[in-house]
């Protein structure tokens, strides 16, 4: 199962050529900067847009496709699209708004109930539009367009208009949609937190084009493209909690084949989570430290080095057994120790470091 997208279209100042596949279901998110095309393909995927050329097929199903002339309309492409604004209608509740997204669906899996649930809407379904927060409203219209029962549901920056608390109230329930309903997700945004809680296929464009595509820990911390010389580049590893040290407040995680120490979480051995390393919290050495008060010394290998000499700065793509880490050091710590591919290193990261969102 797998989603596969490739157009291209002419727009007087840009020109769009855009190829990935992205295996479903997932999120797939698309990242980069103002007016590289991000949106472009959502409208593409939806029917909004019809590009000069294009090729989009979701799960065996053909949606698009020049050649042969086949060219879905909006409504039989069953693509659920959320905005940044929620777009709702000011003149009926919630409950109404819901239900508007029920009229002209098909029958299928995702009912009314369900969806309260999951959202946790069900104390505001008697309310108008007006007397939400924005996180709320954004909450309802991802409700609205689940039930018009996509086959894929599409996410234009539906946190860009929210504040720091309204992102943080939200991100929860987007990562409980993503592992309940299993949809497929077209997810557009500019925040690299976004990325780490929720995507799983990363698509970076540039200027039209899609500069790499490929799992979120991949792309992430390759050391050779713009995510990572960004001040919030890092890690992004998927682990499992493992086991807690009552008497150090420690809780062990096992990412591929190492291991992990973070405060005390309250999780459950057996439990699934992200880990965020940023870049500027690695250190890197050439030989095991002691008496340090890191509890994570980690044996790699150097993968890939860059070199950013308008910010002073090297950063370093560590590959540890089945993941990597990516590490900014200086010039001098690069020539010091010696840091080329296949170099052997010990990685190190404080407990306090590492960040743990949810899955």
């Amino acid at each position: 199962m797998s989603l596969s997208v490739s157009f291209r279209h002419r727009f007087t100042n840009l020109e769009l050529q855009i190829e990935f596949e992205a295996p479903t279901p997932g999120v797939v998110a698309f990242f980069g900067p103002s007016g590289c095309g991000k949106s472009t393909i959502v409208m593409a995927a939806a029917g909004l847009l019809k590009p000069d050329t294009c090729r989009i097929e979701l799960d065996g199903a053909m949606l698009a496709d020049t050649a042969s002339g086949v060219s879905l309309p909006p409504e039989k492409r069953r693509i659920g699209l959320v905005f940044q604004d929620a777009r709702l209608f000011p003149h009926m509740s919630v409950r109404n708004n819901l239900r508007f997204g029920m009229r002209r669906a098909p029958p299928g899996p995702i009912q009314l109930d369900d969806v309260v649930d999951l959202l946790g809407i069900a104390p505001l379904l008697g309310r108008r539009p007006r007397s939400l927060s924005g996180g709320e409203r954004q909450r309802v219209a991802i409700g609205r367009a689940l039930l018009t029962q996509p086959k894929l549901l599409a996410m234009d920056e539906p946190l860009a208009s929210l504040d720091g608390p309204r992102k943080a109230e939200i991100l929860p329930f987007l990562a409980r949609l993503k592992t309940t309903l299993k949809l497929p997700i077209l997810y557009v945004t500019h925040s690299t937190e976004e990325l780490a809680s929720l995507a799983d296929t990363l698509v970076l464009l540039d200027a039209g084009r899609v500069v790499a595509a490929g799992p979120l820990p991949e792309i992430m911390t390759r050391s050779d493209l713009p995510l990572a010389r960004r001040d919030d580049a890092g890690a992004m590893l998927t682990a499992k909690v493992v086991g807690h040290d009552a008497d150090r407040q420690l809780t062990a995680l096992q990412a591929g084949g190492a291991r992990l120490w973070v405060p005390r979480l309250e999780h459950e051995a057996g439990t699934v989570v992200r880990a965020r390393i940023p870049a500027r919290e690695v250190i890197l050495a050439t030989e095991k430290p002691t008496q340090i008060s890191a509890h994570n010394v980690i044996a790699g290998t150097v993968h890939g080095i860059t070199a950013e000499p308008t910010r002073h700065e090297t950063l370093v793509e560590v590959a540890l057994d089945g993941v990597s880490l990516l590490a900014r050091v200086t010039p001098d710590a690069t020539e010091s120790l010696g840091l080329v591919a296949g170099r052997e290193v010990v990685a190190v990261v404080k407990s306090t470091s590492i960040e743990i969102l949810p899955v």
